[in-house]
């Protein structure tokens, strides 16, 4: 990740908190919002740990703070994992995110959420990998080699243990497809999308 990614994507991630990106609005988020608090520091850990100046200074510092976050908020997503731009984290508790897990551009995390990993003898080994715009509702359940197709919507405390197809919406235990309305409206990812474009 060079600076010119790391500015995209913490304004990516600050456009989903507010609908704005500018310096004012970045001080009223960080004051008020403790899951861009959060992805900030994690994104800084991702960009310093890329850059050979920073290894021995200032890049333990992040991480130490990124690690004392993890542990305030009981809440782990590594900033090793593959996670794209505008990343909304509504509440930021008991989040955990498999380090290995990929999750694409404009999603959002309810809290409780879980993107786990499993091991070879299961039917899904492997860990989950998360489209673009998709809404992961509170308490959710991703667990294994999983595929959530891009614009879909996984209701609260759903455990999905098959790939969900692209605009669907999957609530229950197991996860079962109720509408194919996708995550419209749950989602900003337009607004998103029009922000990282410019």
């Amino acid at each position: 990740m060079n600076l010119r990614e790391l500015r995209q994507c913490v304004a990516a991630d600050q456009f989903r908190y507010n609908g704005r990106s500018d310096r004012a609005d970045f001080l009223r988020q960080w004051l008020r919002e403790s899951g861009f608090r959060f992805t900030v520091v994690m994104r800084c850990c991702t960009f310093f740990r890329a850059q050979r100046w920073s290894r021995w200074g200032i890049y333990h510092l992040f991480r130490f703070w990124h690690r004392r976050q993890q542990v305030k908020y009981t809440t782990y997503i590594s900033f090793e994992s593959k996670i794209g731009p505008g990343l909304y984290l509504g509440h930021l508790l008991c989040i955990v995110v498999n380090t290995q897990t990929v999750i694409g551009r404009n999603c959002t995390l309810g809290h409780g959420v879980t993107l786990g990993q499993t091991h070879a003898r299961s039917r899904h080994p492997g860990c989950p990998v998360i489209g673009d715009n998709v809404y992961l509702g509170c308490g959710a359940k991703i667990i294994g080699g999983i595929k959530v197709g891009n614009n879909a919507a996984v209701g609260p405390n759903s455990v999905v243990v098959r790939d969900v197809d692209a605009m669907a919406v999957v609530s229950g235990i197991p996860a079962q497809v109720i509408s194919m309305k996708g995550s419209d409206g749950y989602v900003s990812n337009q607004a998103a999308e029009e922000e990282l474009a410019g």
